[in-house]
């Protein structure tokens, strides 16, 4: 008997300790955006991510099926099937320069690693794209909101090991940035 409650006692030991084993580990930091204030911005002027996501993979299909030429063309004219509303495409080759952007041609044919906050944004968007795909998240001027500086968060795709293409959507409010 004494046999069975020593086997029985080290099991329920056993037992707990297992269950609480989880509750002792470090966990992980996830950085959670800060809440967005729904009185000042009506959530209906922003596009969703899932509308983002979409966007960019329909302009990548469209350019691995046209062809660079064909889809920079089109990625470039002002008045062409990728561009909607607040969502345009823009593409750069992985070295920094812009291939397309037809809101501002003028930055076409531009090496923009050396642009100050643009270069360091192009740099961080670069690295989260080079595998396939990835999101970058950052503050950035929204002309539509009296150029008002907001979050905004960005997808692009790799065509190739040679360019890739995105786009972005303002978010909300600007991240207060790590150094205040």
């Amino acid at each position: 008997m004494h046999k069975t409650s020593i086997s029985f006692l080290f099991m329920l030991v056993l037992g707990l300790f297992l269950l609480t084993a989880g509750c002792t580990q470090e966990q992980p930091i996830i950085a959670t955006p800060p809440q967005e204030n729904t009185d000042t911005l009506p959530q209906d002027t922003y596009t969703s991510n899932e509308t983002l996501i979409a966007f960019v993979d329909s302009a990548a299909a469209y350019a691995k099926t046209n062809g660079k030429e064909k889809a920079l063309a089109e990625f470039n004219n002002p008045n062409g099937s990728f561009i909607d509303g607040e969502l345009y495409i823009y593409a750069y080759t992985f070295n920094g320069t812009t291939l397309a952007h037809p809101v501002s041609p003028e930055k076409v044919g531009l090496y923009r690693l050396d642009e100050g906050d643009t270069g360091i944004f192009l740099r961080g968007y670069i690295e989260s794209v080079k595998n396939g795909s990835g999101f970058y998240q950052l503050n950035y001027v929204n002309p539509t909101h009296d150029k008002t500086l907001e979050s905004k968060l960005v997808y692009g795709v790799k065509i190739d090991d040679d360019w890739w293409l995105g786009s972005g959507i303002y978010t909300g409010p600007a991240y207060p940035s790590p150094e205040q």
